[in-house]
């Protein structure tokens, strides 16, 4: 099996930033893509960014390009998201997902595994 671990959320002003960890760890794969995903009250859930372990590929969603960076150090095991210039409608549980594959998909059927998610909270 996977595991998949969430930190790095909490409560920030808008306009702050936060970066968020995903450690890896299990079963591994000899590609995959890590993505991180958003779900927010009443909302579904929606993909931010993705990432290709081996070949460095990037994805991001309309509304995070410029203030979003996703990152991977492989010797860790670790997939990040910087953000900056948060919104209040940034606000949402975010998790982190594998998809058993070396291409980026964006529907979330695509990801096999999941982790717990971590909470985001934009004041303003």
């Amino acid at each position: 099996q996977v595991q998949l671990v969430e930190s790095g959320g909490g409560l920030v002003q808008a306009g702050g930033s936060l970066r968020l960890s995903c450690a890896i760890s299990g079963r591994t794969f000899n590609t995959f893509v890590t993505g991180w995903f958003r779900q927010a009250p009443g909302k579904e859930r929606e993909i931010v960014a993705a990432i290709t372990w081996g070949g460095g590929r990037t994805y991001y969603s309309d509304s995070e390009k410029g203030r979003f960076t996703i990152s991977r150090d492989n010797a860790k095991n670790t997939v990040y998201l910087q953000m900056n210039s948060l919104k209040t409608e940034d606000t949402a549980v975010y998790y982190c997902a594998i998809d058993r594959s070396a291409f980026i998909s964006t529907p979330i059927t695509s990801y096999d595994y999941w982790g717990q998610g971590t909470q985001v909270t934009v004041s303003s």
